[in-house]
């Protein structure tokens, strides 16, 4: 507190900030860039592509005791019997015109099951025309396998859903089917196995577990569950599209940018290493050449595809919904890209016996490995000890940029007429910033509330569906903020001052640090992203600087912006290259579909965006129009 209240001291440490602020460049007007921040800038983008490179990380390791070893023997031998299984498991649900349901109860009470149904209905905000729905109602069917040798309080789940497509998830039906039969022949289980088949994906799985914990977060409709297990332990959901799986793709990424306990991906890694099966991450093959440039950019482009994955907040996967009620859980999807190899059933049924034989000797939940990780590999892993250095390089600038610009606002003023002036100075800032604050944040609810709200009225008035009407509103209001500099120069009368745009800034970059702050503690590929485009806008925005290039340069660093930049960098990274038609469909898709997901699931990636990261860089932009 010295430091700051001795008149000499904080005259030393006002210095200390002006020369480290001090412009790198002068060309016309001083642009703000400050050495340090510069440094800081690329260190923190340089030590996370660090991050990538296998000697700089740790090699993935068991931590579980219970998961250290994988000397059990699989012996399923049903690979045949469940691709039959699932041809008629596809006549009927052809049959049946979708969910054959009286047909899987059947067929799970002849295989020794307790099998319950559990109907639900959802009515979306819009129609989803990605799938054609806007009224959903469905049935899932579970079955359930009691402990012999335990009290059967604790459960592990397997789960596959019941696409509307013709032959999509057959396979994973059958092979779940005939599993089901097989472990309950055996004797050593000490935990409730649940066999669940859901329909309408995410949305049916979604109503199971609010039945299951008896809960309702999203306002789904559905009959309460007439049989339960005890508390889950661990899900595997299944997916496998079609009769050929060349490889078995794991993935991780949950909703809200959730990852399931590192011990479970080891589980899954170590298990397709015994059996030989080949196993991806990313929808890419392991590699060991490290030390060439084409290894360091495949693991590059892998670590990068998890984090646009992860900051989407979108559940990539039936497991992702498991991890928002402290349920281990992860997807294994079968994928038919490697003509020289073939994986056929029983080889994935022998991996599913193993990894849930070990899951069965758990005698706690997993606790002992990570929770936060960024996995270049499988083999590797970067854990928040090491790409949390990244993001605070990267939000230590606004640090430096709030103290520059506190030394400056509590310099004493140069008035001529003493202190009434610098008194009159105060409150002209205090109106003049009150007033773009709370516009700002009310453009924000505005965003929020009135796509959903205004599309049947967009629906009569314009030729448009219900969805493109909530995808149009949602950028009419978006784009409308960008008039907010003029209309609150209108409000306040007179114009600001030189203090009052500092006094603004100030407030603005302390709450993007906050923000950023907070955001990256739950879902750090997130705010490392937002962090990359804000920050710089945070420190080199000035009313000074000339205003077009300046406008130019934080629009394209503006949150919706990144978003389209972010789905043709996605589609690169995978391989699949759009043209700028496509990813503009895609990416008023990926709009709808991040209301949908906060609406269906409660997906906080929509609200975050639009109640304060798009407020926080409308600060920014009144910055930059300061009169």
């Amino acid at each position: 507190m010295g430091l700051l209240s001795d008149p000499n001291r904080r005259k030393a440490l006002i210095n200390l900030l002006t020369r480290l602020n001090a412009p790198i460049w002068k060309s016309g007007r001083q642009a703000e860039a400050s050495r340090v921040a510069g440094i800081c800038y690329i260190a923190g983008i340089v030590w996370f592509m660090g991050l990538a490179f296998e000697p700089f990380i740790m090699r993935t390791s068991m931590s579980e005791n219970a998961m250290g070893s994988t000397m059990v023997e699989e012996r399923f031998p049903g690979g045949e019997k469940a691709v039959l299984t699932a041809r008629e498991f596809g006549a009927q649900k052809e049959k049946a015109g979708g969910m054959p349901v009286d047909w899987l109860v059947e067929t799970m009470k002849a295989r020794g099951l307790e099998v319950y149904t559990q109907t639900f209905s959802r009515k979306l905000p819009f129609p989803d025309e990605n799938k054609e729905r806007f009224m959903v109602k469905g049935t899932n069917v579970y079955g359930i396998f009691r402990a012999p040798r335990a009290p059967r309080t604790e459960a592990l789940v397997l789960t596959a859903q019941c696409s509307e497509e013709d032959d999509n998830n057959n396979q994973a039906v059958g092979l779940l089917l005939v599993l089901a039969q097989y472990l309950r022949n055996q004797v050593y289980w000490a935990k409730d196995i649940i066999f669940l088949v859901n329909e309408h994906d995410q949305i049916g799985l979604q109503a199971w577990l609010d039945g299951y914990h008896n809960t309702n977060t999203t306002g789904m409709d559905w009959s309460p569950l007439q049989g339960r297990a005890g508390a889950i332990q661990a899900a595997v959901s299944l997916e496998l599209s079609s009769d050929v799986v060349t490889s078995l793709d794991i993935v991780v990424e949950g909703l809200n940018g959730q990852l399931p306990n590192l011990d479970f991906v080891n589980l899954f890694y170590a298990f397709c290493q015994k059996i030989g099966v080949l196993c991806t991450f990313q929808g890419k093959l392991q590699r060991n050449d490290w030390d060439t440039t084409s290894g360091y950019s495949h693991a590059v482009q892998t670590m990068m595809l998890m984090m646009l994955k992860q900051a989407s907040g979108s559940s990539w996967g039936d497991h992702g919904l498991f991890l928002r009620y402290h349920v281990e859980a992860i997807t294994i999807r079968g994928i038919n890209s490697y003509r020289q190899y073939k994986t056929d059933a029983t080889t994935i049924g022998r991996l599913l016996e193993g990894m849930f034989r070990k899951l069965n000797n758990l005698l706690e939940r997993f606790h002992q490995s990570y929770f936060f990780y960024l996995l270049p590999s499988l083999s590797h892993m970067a854990s928040i000890s090491y790409f949390m250095p990244a993001f605070g390089l990267i939000a230590v600038i606004l640090l430096l940029r709030a103290l520059d610009l506190w030394a400056q606002i509590t310099a004493p003023p140069a008035t001529q007429d003493g202190v009434a002036n610098a008194e009159q100075q105060s409150s002209t800032s205090a109106l003049s910033v009150l007033t773009p604050v709370v516009i700002s944040h009310l453009t924000g609810v505005a965003l929020y509330t009135l796509p959903v709200r205004f599309q049947g009225i967009a629906v009569e008035h314009f030729p448009v569906s219900e969805t493109e009407a909530v995808v149009l509103t949602a950028i009419a209001v978006y784009t409308a903020g960008l008039a907010l500099p003029h209309n609150t120069h209108r409000l306040v009368s007179g114009e600001g001052t030189e203090q009052g745009w500092k006094v603004l800034k100030l407030i603005a970059v302390l709450y993007l640090a906050v923000l950023l702050g907070c955001t990256a503690l739950v879902n750090f590929s997130l705010g490392f992203v937002l962090a990359l485009t804000l920050v710089p806008v945070a420190a080199g925005v000035t009313p000074h600087a000339a205003k077009l290039p300046m406008a130019v340069v934080m629009v394209v660093l503006s949150p919706a912006c990144m978003l389209l930049f972010s789905v043709f960098a996605f589609h690169e990274l995978q391989e699949t290259p759009l043209g700028f038609q496509d990813g503009w469909l895609l990416f008023l898709s990926a709009i709808s579909q991040g209301i949908l997901d906060h609406t269906l699931f409660g997906s906080l990636v929509f609200p975050l965006v639009a109640l304060l990261v798009y407020p926080c860089w409308l600060l920014f932009w009144n910055v930059l129009f300061w009169k």
